[in-house]
């Protein structure tokens, strides 16, 4: 039986035209895509491995509720996060609402009034904003007495290790490094050149804490920042590490103490670890990160498909169509508002669940510009499935990310790029 899929993507409302502009550049990654493939079974090995390590069993999927006391399912997951991530302890919790809330109760529970906080990748991500202090906020670090510097990146996206060592100072306690650009057209750093700049701040003052906002980031490496001498990592699981099955939650992983400072914020003083209930997720947790190194894959080779389609109509893309990747998230710099809108309302024609909505920008809490969000997705926010965002505002670039299957991904990119066809946007 001859399988029409053209005649399936005319039904999606795909022309002929942006089918076949698409088609032509995904031949031509079909090598880099079979690496792709390599990195993930690595992944999909190494968990399975940490499963087997740590004995998971069907018991571990019932749920808990009330205090969770002698959660046997929720200890066993975060022993089989630490091997996974080859650190010490992990934390992974419903309780974790998103991550910024996984990142405020790390920063949180490690910090003390007196101490600095030190980004030495430039300004983070804008929610993280209100979390230090920079913009004033009720419960910001900075009204607790934690202080803030940063240091800029140079321009050429590296790090300025001369003012780096500058800023370093006897109040220094933690050192943030953001992994992904967040919403800024600068590179996303390997798991390498994390490793470098650790040793670098190490080299400085050993006792300083160097936590990585992992957002993003998980399984696109074979290693991860806890391996390469980071003290934390910090993550969400409606991002790479939950599968897209994972339905709330973030994690926390790496030295033992700092681990558990986190577990005293999130829970109580003289609690920590021991208590949080599960109710039910267990299993979807499990699942969801059995399924991440496959899930974020898919999601890699639609960032790549997206940054070679839009490179090639000569738009700004970072990183490019040839770059190592290190995360999953793919910048497009359009120009204008309207392109913006146009590339998202694509985005959400793709999706599976509220694809007749059409997005609009607002003003979205812990943003300091109107916001548009293109998801329609099982899990809401779940930017591990098909999502784009953007702030409206000069250079007027777009954030694409996710996608649960490949298959999904390329649909998605098709249509935002059919989607500014059609407004007269782009011509092919």
């Amino acid at each position: 039986m001859t399988i029409d899929k053209a005649g399936m993507y005319k039904k999606l409302g795909i022309s002929k035209e942006v089918l076949g502009f698409g088609t032509e550049i995904e031949q031509a990654l079909k090598e880099r895509f079979a690496k792709i493939d390599e990195i993930a079974e690595y992944n999909q090995l190494k968990v399975i491995h940490a499963m087997h390590e740590h004995k998971v069993s069907e018991a571990c999927l019932y749920a808990s509720s009330g205090y969770g006391y002698n959660d046997l399912g929720r200890d066993t997951l975060e022993e089989v996060y630490a091997t996974a991530f080859k650190a010490e302890s992990a934390l992974v919790r419903p309780q974790i609402a998103c991550g910024t809330h996984a990142l405020s109760v790390a920063l949180s529970g490690n910090l003390r009034p007196g101490d600095e906080l030190l980004s030495p990748v430039g300004k983070p991500y804008d929610t993280l904003e209100e979390v230090i202090g920079i913009r004033p906020s009720k419960g910001s670090l900075a009204e607790y007495g934690v202080t803030y510097r940063q240091v800029d990146l140079l321009p050429n996206g590296t790090f300025d290790y001369a003012n780096i060592k500058k800023a370093i100072n006897e109040k220094t306690k933690l050192v943030t490094i953001q992994r992904s650009k967040g919403y800024q057209t600068r590179p996303t750093f390997s798991v390498t050149q994390i490793g470098e700049l650790i040793h670098f701040v190490k080299g400085v003052k050993p006792d300083v804490i160097c936590m990585v906002d992992n957002c993003y980031g998980e399984f696109v490496e074979i290693i991860e920042p806890s391996e390469v001498g980071a003290d934390l990592i910090v993550g969400s699981l409606i991002k790479n590490p939950g599968g897209g099955l994972a339905p709330i939650g973030g994690y926390i992983a790496g030295k033992e103490e700092y681990v558990e400072n986190a577990a005293y914020r999130l829970t109580s003083p003289g609690l920590g670890k021991e208590v949080g209930a599960t109710l039910g997720v267990n299993q979807s947790f499990y699942q969801g990160f059995f399924m991440a190194p496959t899930v974020t894959a898919g999601a890699l080779k639609g960032a790549i498909f997206a940054a070679n389609i839009y490179e090639k109509l000569g738009y700004s893309v970072i990183p490019d169509g040839r770059e190592e990747r290190h995360d999953i998230i793919q910048a497009v710099t359009l120009g204008s508002p309207e392109a913006v809108i146009a590339f998202c309302q694509g985005i959400q024609a793709a999706a599976p669940v509220d694809s007749y909505v059409s997005p609009e920008p607002w003003a979205m809490p812990g943003y300091d510009s109107d916001v548009i969000m293109a998801a329609g997705a099982f899990v809401q926010g779940s930017s591990i499935e098909l999502s784009a965002d953007a702030p409206i505002k000069p250079p007027y670039a777009v954030y694409f990310q996710g996608g649960l299957t490949w298959q999904h991904a390329k649909l998605g990119i098709l249509m935002s790029l059919q989607k500014l066809v059609e407004a007269g946007i782009v011509n092919l």
